[in-house]
């Protein structure tokens, strides 16, 4: 009997639903780019390998006019990164199928794709604006004595003071494979991101001490690619990102918090900085979220939001400082937006509520989304979940939006089950557009019968700065306030049965989970607790993102032991009476597996049910298929035997 359980669930239990691996063998569209003519869209797709244990992708390329697609490439590992040439005759992208990842280059016209690059390290990223230049980022390769050092004493590491740096280097585009670079950039620290002015004459640089997450501050840099010469335009306590060139190659555009303590739940905002130097100029006033920049065009400087759970495009007037909000239908969600040169055409992967994700096209100035995939056919064979946006108040009076997944045929006066999924984050959201499962088995659980409800708790992205910061010395605490309340919202409303309550969640999500196992067990039959915090001290010491805690709760353990104390799982464990599934990466960084066994020696000495999973070699996410498979398989198996009573 124990063997049949680990078996996978077999697919004809829910014709309605996508098995776990139909799911996760479900493509997903992964970056869409429009050519600067405005002809033809370049998009990746994702691809699930079972046979490789592997998730790859594949590139396509798209005629607008016509809609047809063609598949670009079809070797056994992935493509990503496309990026036209600036006369759109040909495309560059990235490659692992000869193992380290290059740069490979491809004729629009037809004929093969050839590696460009052969670099020790592998390319980290690259950008195609100077017509006779690629340039890119490359980790530094082993020192020799670092090389001798491993021989001698073999693998080892010192902590907070040995980094693999990433530089920048440049290469001529010619019709010669695997050619040599030319580096551009040296020395003791860490290039983040570039950009490429469009004269070429300038590179404006993201430069960083070291490369590790827990290192805030950044500089803002200019290099001469002519020189190698580098100097400094400006430097902050936090980062500069989404580096964007004025048409006219005089100023930068970036996204920051600026010089706020707290830029892990801060606003950023959009600055404009003159190339020559001078003060930083706001140009994005009275935008109260995360802006994103996609170009900075003729016409103003042109960004996204996440608009609560949908996306707001506005373009920006850099000498006015003043923003305009372009429109587009309600409801839609947008991404990997791209223009192309005469900006009469738009390319961008995006869905409305109820919709799966496509790659569209629409003219710039009206919107008339066309798409160029058909990515919902997967699922003709099934009866997705509808998604419904919903509201509630918390125990505050704070208001909390959430999606209300329910089946085709609901029945408002039946009362169902209901099973929580808490996205991770906190800055994460869930939106109302249809995606497949990933470490949740929701379609699955609703075609058994069960609504699910997803919240954006305190904390999430969309909802403006002073939303995003009510969990700060209040996490768990709050967070579960949300996720209580909307569960009460529910079951007075007469369909929810409050005996049959479950929740689980990744990362955030776990630990909003874990806290729900606790401190507020009583109120739930069965829970998961995927990569999740225990204790926040545990945490601290371990992760790779010290800030993260110092900021969400304002102390270090050492200041304030009584934040950490009433914030942690592990206060309250003696309150634990719930079945809890735990499930963990043994190599995870941001959440270390100490999280896992603390949570879990704790239950087992309150003889409280508890099964601990860890997933041999994976880190914070669990990225292969079919360990993947079994993270969904696995919840559906224990909410099954706790909520179904199978």
């Amino acid at each position: 009997m124990r063997i049949l359980l680990l078996l996978p669930l077999c697919i004809s239990l829910f014709a309605q639903a996508p098995s776990s691996k139909e799911a996760l063998s479900m493509q997903r569209p992964l970056s869409a780019v429009i050519s600067p003519d405005g002809k033809y869209v370049a998009y990746v797709l994702s691809r699930t390998n079972w046979e490789d244990n592997a998730n790859e992708s594949d590139l396509y390329l798209a005629n607008i006019t016509s809609g047809i697609s063609l598949k670009l490439t079809a070797s056994r590992k992935s493509a990503s990164a496309p990026t036209w040439s600036p006369d759109s005759n040909r495309i560059a992208f990235l490659s692992n199928r000869a193992g380290k990842q290059q740069i490979y280059l491809i004729p629009v016209a037809g004929g093969e794709s050839f590696q460009l690059t052969d670099q020790e390290t592998g390319v980290n990223s690259f950008e195609w604006t100077d017509p006779a230049n690629l340039y890119f980022l490359a980790n530094d390769a082993d020192s020799a004595a670092l090389k001798e050092r491993k021989k001698t004493y073999g693998e080892l590491s010192i902590v907070e003071e040995e980094y693999t740096m990433a530089h920048l280097w440049r290469l001529k585009v010619t019709d010669t494979p695997k050619q040599k670079a030319e580096r551009l950039s040296e020395g003791d620290f860490h290039v983040a991101s570039f950009a490429v002015a469009p004269d070429a004459k300038s590179l404006a640089l993201v430069t960083k001490k070291n490369p590790d997450l827990s290192t805030l501050g950044a500089n803002l840099e200019i290099l001469d690619p002519a020189t190698k010469v580098r100097r400094t335009l400006a430097g902050t306590r936090n980062n500069f990102a989404g580096l964007n060139w004025s048409p006219d190659s005089k100023e930068i555009a970036y996204t920051t918090p600026g010089e706020v303590e707290n830029s892990f739940y801060a606003n950023s905002h959009i600055e404009v900085r003159a190339v020559a130097g001078g003060p930083a100029r706001n140009v994005s006033p009275g935008v109260d979220e995360q802006p994103q920049i996609v170009d900075w065009t003729s016409r103003g400087i042109l960004f996204l939001i996440r608009n609560k759970t949908a996306s707001a495009v506005f373009i920006s007037n850099p000498q006015a400082a003043s923003v305009q909000e372009l429109r587009i239908e309600s409801g839609w969600a947008i991404n990997s937006v791209s223009l192309s040169k005469d900006l009469q055409r738009a390319a961008f992967i995006g869905a409305a509520t109820n919709q799966n994700l496509e790659v569209y096209t629409t003219p710039m100035g009206t919107w008339a989304p066309a798409a160029l995939t058909t990515l919902k056919t997967q699922w003709s064979s099934f009866k997705p979940a509808k998604r419904e946006v919903i509201s509630w108040k918390s125990k505050d009076g704070a208001v909390i939006e959430g999606i209300l997944m329910t089946p085709p045929d609901f029945d408002r006066s039946k009362k169902y089950p209901l099973l929580v999924i808490i996205h991770g984050g906190p800055t994460g959201i869930d939106m109302p557009q249809v995606t497949p499962d990933s470490y949740y088995p929701a379609e699955q659980f609703v075609a058994k019968g069960a609504l699910v409800l997803r919240p954006n708790y305190r904390g999430s992205a969309g909802y403006g700065a002073k939303f995003r910061a009510l969990n700060v010395s209040n996490l768990g605490v709050g967070d579960a306030w949300d996720v209580l309340a909307g569960i009460d919202d529910l079951a007075a409303q007469g369909f929810v049965d409050p005996q049959r309550v479950g929740s689980m969640g990744w990362s955030q999500g776990g630990y909003i989970s874990a806290f729900l196992a606790t401190a507020h067990s009583d109120r739930f039959k069965a829970l998961s607790v995927g990569a999740g915090i225990s204790n926040w001290v545990t945490y601290y010491v371990n992760t790779d993102i010290h800030p993260f805690t110092r900021q969400y709760l304002k102390a270090t353990p050492w200041e304030d032991m009584e934040i950490y104390r009433k914030t942690s799982p592990m206060t309250y464990i003696k309150q634990a009476k719930t079945p809890v599934l735990i499930q963990h990466g043994d190599n995870d960084k941001r959440v270390p597996p100490p999280n896992a066994f603390e949570l879990f020696q704790g239950l087992k000495d309150n003889k409280v049910p508890t099964r601990l999973v860890l997933y041999k070699g994976f880190g914070h996410g669990i990225n292969k298929p079919k360990e993947a498979m079994h993270v969904i398989d696995e919840n559906l198996r224990w909410f099954s035997r706790y909520i179904f009573a199978e």
